[in-house]
């Protein structure tokens, strides 16, 4: 290890810890060690022996949720009340992985259907794919690297992690519990590399059989086209989240909804609500609703029990956030609340009404709080303007009516449609899949480790009697 890395508050300042920083020996050595592990057929570890180690992974997640829980808020930036929940979706996800491997072992494929199939029996069975490289993301410092690093342990895959560098710790912990639980050190390895170009040689490593990645839409796409041949990989980039409000919603329910879908972790959240389609009827009203609402919210310290919306993860955040916001006012859109920033890198949660539909806001993903209500009279054109963008991911629509959520469902390109619920939610167990520019196969527990393992076939010819 050339040297280390120390990892501050988003909201202070402070040193948290450091963590080492890798060079490009330590990474061939990383490489190489888990080539080994690999090759050897022999060592791979059984069945039952991940899942002893999972379910002891398991505990010891939930004996320190706490303490998990404050470190991330620290590090990253989310509220307590949420990096809490982010533990608890930790320990839960730990436990789909065991019920994935537990149950899926492969299928029995039919034969005799055919002559020529006649006196065949065939059947599959998992294999671990490979060496994993996971890079990982800043804004889920726990949960998103137990979705990478425990399906890949689920998997029997060797895995080296690449943390976020601002929310490092976080990861480097799960990696001490992984080896506390009785995993082989060599088999998940905390990798930080000095630079872009060291993690570039990494991922791209003829060596490497699947790369997951969690970050920018730029980064991903980037470094998928420079893989090996032969490297299979899962991307997970942003969305511009549409949510749609028809005027028989039930706006009691839409309206906290909406603001925890949109303001919840200061927006940094790839399927954060941020285009709200109202009906015209409704539209203006809402949107001051929730600007109220909006203004009602505990902005400050992470780390404070009482604090919703925590800071951005870096100060040229903020100032790309309210440029933004100020490109938007200034072309014709009503700034409602917000639109200023705070001490401590905060942004205040922001509400525009009927932005234009070029600026940034309304075609990119701005990642901080601020969201966008726009109203409409047709819901089919309404549908078309939320399917303009090259980005789809998760949506979202309240009603009253089954049509209309039915006309939603089927109009809207995204992956996951929410009925009477924000964009944002999820359980670790379900598909979460980024479409056209947003990514690229299907995270969630079940899905990420049959990506990492592959499901290898035999035939055998029944009719052969022995010599």
């Amino acid at each position: 290890m050339s040297n280390m890395h120390t990892v501050k508050s988003p909201y202070d300042g402070s040193e948290l810890g450091q963590v080492p920083i890798a060079d490009a020996q330590t990474i061939e050595r990383a490489l190489t060690t888990a080539t080994r592990l690999h090759a050897d057929k022999s060592g791979w570890l059984p069945l039952h022996r991940r899942v002893e180690i999972l379910e002891r992974i398991a505990t010891l997640l939930s004996e320190r949720q706490e303490q998990l829980a404050i470190q991330a808020a620290r590090e990253g930036g989310k509220p307590l009340i949420d990096s809490r929940a982010e533990a608890a979706r930790a320990v839960d996800g730990v436990k789909i992985c065991i019920e994935v491997i537990r149950g899926d072992q492969g299928h029995v494929i039919a034969m005799g259907g055919t002559a020529a199939s006649q006196g065949r029996r065939a059947f599959t069975q998992r294999e671990p794919r490979g060496v994993v490289v996971a890079v990982s993301a800043f804004n889920h410092p726990l949960n998103l690297i137990v979705h990478q690093v425990a399906t890949a342990i689920a998997a029997g895959c060797p895995v080296l992690v690449k943390p976020a560098k601002d929310t490092a710790l976080s990861c480097q912990a799960f990696v001490g519990i992984a080896h506390e639980a009785g995993l082989p050190s060599e088999w998940c390895q905390f990798v930080l590399p000095a630079d872009n170009e060291l993690t570039e040689t990494m991922v791209t490593d003829e060596r490497v059989a699947f790369f997951t990645f969690i970050g920018s839409a730029k980064v991903g796409w980037m470094l998928r086209s420079k893989l090996a041949p032969g490297t299979r990989c899962a991307l997970e980039h942003g969305g511009v989240a549409p949510l749609f409000i028809a005027a028989d919603a039930n706006l009691e329910a839409a309206l906290p909804a909406v603001a925890k879908g949109g303001f919840y972790h200061a927006g940094q959240v790839c399927v954060s609500v941020q285009r709200v389609f109202a009906e015209s009827s409704i539209a203006e009203q809402f949107a001051h609703d929730l600007a109220a609402r909006a203004q009602q919210l505990k902005v400050g310290d992470p780390a404070a029990e009482d604090t919703e919306v925590g800071p951005l993860i870096r100060a040229a955040e903020v100032e790309r956030v309210h440029e933004w916001v100020s490109e938007a006012v200034d072309g014709g859109a009503q700034l409602l609340c917000g639109g200023e920033a705070l001490d401590h890198q905060c942004y205040a949660p922001t509400v525009l009404l009927n932005p234009p539909t070029d600026v940034r806001v309304s075609t990119q993903e701005v990642f901080g709080p601020v969201v966008c209500v726009y109203a409409y009279d047709d819901l089919e054109a309404a549908i078309a303007s939320a399917n303009a963008l090259p980005y789809a991911f998760q949506a979202a629509v309240f009603t009253s009516s089954l049509h209309t959520a039915e006309q939603v469902f089927s109009g809207v390109d995204a992956a996951a449609i929410m009925v009477n619920d924000h964009t944002a939610f999820r359980v670790d167990g379900m598909p979460f899949a980024g479409l056209k520019q947003s990514g690229h196969g299907i995270g969630g527990m079940p899905y990420s480790i049959e990506d990492m393992q592959v499901e290898k076939l035999m035939v055998w010819n029944t009719t052969v009697k022995p010599a």
